[in-house]
C-alpha cells in the first residue's frame, strides 16, 4: 500500500510539471502588424519584402517557426534572407505546412510565451507571376495576397498595409488599380516611392490575420519582357490550376466560392465604374488647391456626372447664355454668339445641345472626359483631401447662410447667390426640400430662363407663379417686387433638374459614367480567386487557383 501511494504521489508530481514542457505544444498569437513591400520588377519577376510583428500568447509554446506563403514554385530560396528583432535567420528551408513558401527556423530567438517579436523576410526573386489583363491585351496584370495564419492559431486584429511598387518607367496616369477587397477603402493612395517608382498603398488597421485578401494592379505590358507575362489557358480563365485540380476536385466548396467571387467581382467593378477621376489625381501632393468653380469641386469630390451637368445648366442660366425651352425632353436654346469668358466645359455644354439628341449623349461624354482631364491637371501638385475638405467646408458655410435668414427673402437671396456650391452636398435633393418646406421663395430673376411653365402673370397653382406683394428682395432689390412660389414647388423644380438630365438625356448613369471612366480611369476586372485547405501542424494549407486577370497570390503560413 505505501509503494502504491509512494507510486501515486510521483504520478501527479509529474503530471503538475508536465503542462509546461509538453501539453501546452499548442500556437496561439496574435498578429499585430503585417507590412509588405511589394516589389514589380522591370525583369518580370516579384521581389518581397515582409515586416511581421507577433506577440505569442502567455498559455502558449514558444513561436520557433513562422512558415511564410508564396505565390508559386518558381521562387529563388537563395535569394530569401530574414532575421528576428535584428538577429540573423540561417534556418530557412521549404516549408511542409503550406503549398508554396519556407519555414523560418527562429532557433534560440524563438518568441516565448507573453513575449513580441519582430520577424523581417525578403524574397529576392518570383517568377511567373505577371499575367495578361482580361480586358486589355496591352496591359500586365498583377496580383498578390499576403500570407495569412489559420484562425485555430492567430487572434485578434492587424495592421496589414501592402505597397505596390510599380516597374521603373511606368507613368502615373497609366496603372490601373483593381478592386479593393470588401471592408477596405476603395482606392490605394498613390504614391513615388524613393527610386521614383508609382506605388499604390491599401491600408487597414482592423484586418484579420487569418483572411485571405487580394490585391491588384495593371499596367502597359511594354515596362517588362513579353517573356514574363503568362497567358491563361481555358482552365485558368475559369480559376481553375491546372496543377491543382485533382487537389481541388475534393474542396467541395470552391464551385460557391467562385461564383460568389464572380458576383462579387461584377459588383465591385460596377461600383468603380462610377469612380472617374484618373489614377494619378491620388497622388498626394501638399496644400489646398484654390480658385477651383463649384463645378471642378464637384469633379474632385466625383459627384454623380448627371448632378454635376445640372450644376453647368444653372451657371449657365444664371449667366443669361441658355434657356430652357422644354423639360421632357430637355431641350435648351442657346445664346448666339456666345460670350468668350465662359469655362470651357461650359462652352462645350452649350455647344452639345445644339446637336441632335442621338450625337448629344456622346458630346456631352466627351465634355466630361476634358472636365475630368482639366480638374486633374489642376489639382497635380496638391493635396486631394485637403482640397476636398475645404471645398465641403464653403458648402457647410453655404448652407449655413441660407438656413439662417430670417426672412422668406434674404433665404432666397443667399440660396440664389450660393446654389452651385450648396449642390456640392451629397444630400441636397432632402435638404432642399427641407429648407424650403414651409415658407414661399421670392423667385432669381433667372427663374423664367429654368422653368418654362413659367408665366409672371399666371394665377397660383402648380408651376406658375403669382406676383408677389411689393417687397424689396435683399439689399439689391429695394423698390423690385419680385414673384414667389410656394417652397414646396420651388424646391421640386431644383431637384427635378437633376432627374431630368438623369432620365432624358444621361440615360443609364452607371453607362454613362462607366464610358467616361474607361477613358479617365479604366479599370480591369479582378478575376483571381484563391481557396485554402487545412494543413498540419500550425500552418494553413494552400493552393491558388488564378483567372484571366492575373495571379500572383500568396498562399497561407503559420507557426508551427
Amino acid at each position: 500500500m505505501k509503494k502504491r501511494a509512494f507510486s501515486f504521489f510521483i504520478l501527479i508530481l509529474l503530471l503538475l510539471t508536465i503542462p509546461s514542457s509538453a501539453l501546452a505544444q499548442t500556437y496561439y498569437f496574435s498578429m499585430d502588424e503585417e507590412i509588405v513591400d511589394v516589389f514589380w520588377n522591370e525583369d518580370g519577376t516579384l521581389s518581397l519584402d515582409y515586416n511581421f510583428t507577433f506577440t505569442n500568447s502567455g498559455a502558449a509554446s514558444p513561436i520557433d517557426y513562422i512558415d511564410v506563403g508564396l505565390p508559386n514554385a518558381d521562387y529563388d530560396i537563395n535569394s530569401i534572407r530574414a532575421d528576428v528583432s535584428g538577429a540573423a535567420i540561417t534556418d530557412i528551408q521549404t516549408s511542409s505546412y503550406v503549398t508554396y513558401g519556407v519555414a523560418l527556423g527562429l532557433g534560440s530567438n524563438a518568441i516565448q510565451p507573453g513575449g513580441t517579436g519582430k520577424v523581417h523576410a525578403y524574397v529576392g526573386k518570383v517568377e511567373k507571376v505577371l499575367y495578361e489583363d482580361s480586358q486589355d491585351n496591352n496591359y500586365a496584370s498583377a496580383v498578390f495576397s499576403p500570407t495569412w495564419f489559420g484562425s485555430e492559431y492567430v487572434y485578434g486584429s492587424t495592421h496589414l498595409q501592402i505597397i505596390f511598387h510599380l516597374p521603373p518607367g511606368v507613368k502615373p496616369e497609366e496603372p490601373k488599380w483593381h478592386a479593393a477587397p470588401s471592408d477596405w477603402q476603395s482606392e490605394p493612395v498613390a504614391g513615388i516611392d524613393d527610386q521614383g517608382r508609382i506605388t499604390y498603398t491599401w491600408d487597414n488597421s482592423q484586418a484579420s490575420g487569418s483572411t485571405q485578401y487580394m490585391f491588384g494592379a495593371s499596367f502597359p505590358k511594354q515596362y517588362v519582357p513579353v517573356a514574363a507575362i503568362t497567358t491563361p489557358g481555358f482552365l485558368e480563365r475559369l480559376g481553375i490550376n491546372p496543377e491543382e485540380l485533382i487537389g481541388g476536385m475534393c474542396c467541395l466548396g470552391f464551385a460557391v466560392f467562385f461564383f460568389g467571387s464572380v458576383a462579387l467581382s461584377v459588383y465591385t467593378t460596377r461600383r468603380r465604374q462610377m469612380q472617374y477621376l484618373p489614377p494619378k489625381i491620388s497622388i498626394e501632393g501638399h496644400g489646398i488647391k484654390r480658385g477651383l468653380t463649384a463645378v471642378e469641386a464637384a469633379i474632385l469630390m466625383e459627384e454623380p456626372m448627371d448632378k454635376i451637368m445640372t450644376m453647368i445648366l444653372f451657371s449657365t442660366v444664371k449667366k443669361g447664355v441658355a434657356e430652357v425651352t422644354s423639360r421632357d425632353p430637355l431641350e435648351i436654346k442657346v445664346t448666339e454668339p456666345l460670350p468668350t469668358d465662359l469655362y470651357d466645359y461650359e462652352t462645350e455644354f452649350l455647344q452639345a445641345f445644339k446637336l441632335p439628341a442621338a450625337e448629344r449623349r456622346k458630346a456631352l461624354q466627351e465634355m466630361m472626359v476634358n472636365l475630368v482631364k482639366s480638374v486633374s491637371q489642376k489639382i497635380k501638385g496638391f493635396s486631394r483631401k485637403e482640397t476636398v475638405d475645404y471645398y465641403k467646408d464653403i458648402m457647410t458655410k453655404a448652407w449655413a447662410q441660407v438656413e439662417a435668414a430670417d426672412t422668406p427673402e434674404v433665404k432666397s437671396q443667399k440660396y440664389d447667390e450660393n446654389v452651385e456650391w450648396t449642390m456640392l452636398d451629397k444630400h441636397y435633393d432632402d435638404r432642399t426640400r427641407e429648407v424650403f418646406r414651409t415658407q414661399p421663395v421670392f423667385l432669381p430673376m433667372w427663374w423664367g430662363r429654368y422653368d418654362p411653365t413659367y408665366r409672371p402673370s399666371a394665377p397660383t397653382g402648380g408651376h406658375m407663379a403669382a406676383p408677389a406683394a411689393p417687397q424689396p428682395v435683399g439689399s439689391g432689390g429695394k423698390g423690385i417686387s419680385m414673384p414667389t412660389l410656394p417652397g414646396a414647388d420651388f424646391a421640386a423644380g431644383m431637384v427635378g433638374g437633376v432627374q431630368s438630365f438623369s432620365s432624358k438625356v444621361v440615360g443609364s448613369l452607371t453607362d454613362f459614367t462607366s464610358s467616361i471612366t474607361n477613358k479617365t480611369n479604366p479599370v480591369p476586372k479582378s478575376s483571381s480567386s484563391g481557396r485554402s485547405g487545412s494543413g498540419g501542424g500550425g500552418g494553413g494549407g494552400c493552393a491558388c487557383a488564378c483567372a484571366c486577370a492575373g495571379c500572383a497570390c500568396a498562399c497561407a503560413g503559420g507557426g508551427r
